[in-house]
């Protein structure tokens, strides 16, 4: 075939396609109380027609009752007349746990070192949480927290009967500096990655 007839088919095409077709649901994690209608969010809602700052008026208003900045996975489905309906799901298993342990990272090799504690209680509490998702609902509360257990490990949380408060914090003292190291230490490679490039 001639690159005539190419550039002909081509432009047969370029009529066909006419609009991109965006699939009916968003999903994405939004901070709770902190919608905002600049990029990532904005840019995703203005390619569906929504309106953006009707949006986030809306979603801060009903994610008031969390602390600001919560990570909120959010199903966003978008309707033919420009109209939305939104679930907002608690936070990730993941946040809830290192909350509960009370540190920022997770381990970088789970199975060789522990970044936190957390009890029994804490899993329970926490399952009992992702209960409540739309999604999860109708698991039984036994698999939920065999669950939050299976992200625990994943993490390097271990679990534990009991902790002791004053034990527990001088972990927590000792692992800040470990993960102070590490994170020197990645940057460490970062830059000298940038180098060798």
């Amino acid at each position: 075939m001639s690159k005539m007839g190419v550039k002909q088919q081509l432009k047969g095409l370029k009529k066909v396609v006419d609009k991109v077709v965006h699939g009916p649901v968003i999903k994405t994690n939004i901070p709770a109380g902190m919608a905002a209608a600049g990029p990532p969010l904005g840019p995703m809602l203005g390619q569906r027609g929504l309106n953006i700052t009707a949006f986030c008026k809306d979603f801060n208003e009903r994610t008031k009752d969390y602390r600001e900045g919560v990570p909120l996975p959010c199903r966003i489905r978008v309707n033919a007349d420009r109209s939305y309906e939104l679930v907002i799901h608690s936070p990730p298993t993941t946040w809830l746990l290192k909350q509960a342990a009370g540190i920022q990272r997770a381990s970088m090799r789970p199975t060789q070192e522990i970044a936190g504690k957390i009890t029994l209680k804490h899993v329970y509490e926490i399952s009992l949480v992702k209960k409540q998702d739309p999604v999860i609902r109708f698991w039984d509360l036994k698999k939920i927290c065999e669950n939050t257990l299976f992200l625990a490990r994943t993490c390097g949380i271990e679990v534990v009967k009991e902790l002791d408060p004053k034990e527990y914090g001088e972990f927590l003292e000792e692992r800040s500096k470990i993960v102070e190291e590490q994170l020197q230490e990645l940057k460490e490679k970062r830059e000298a990655k940038m180098l060798r490039a």
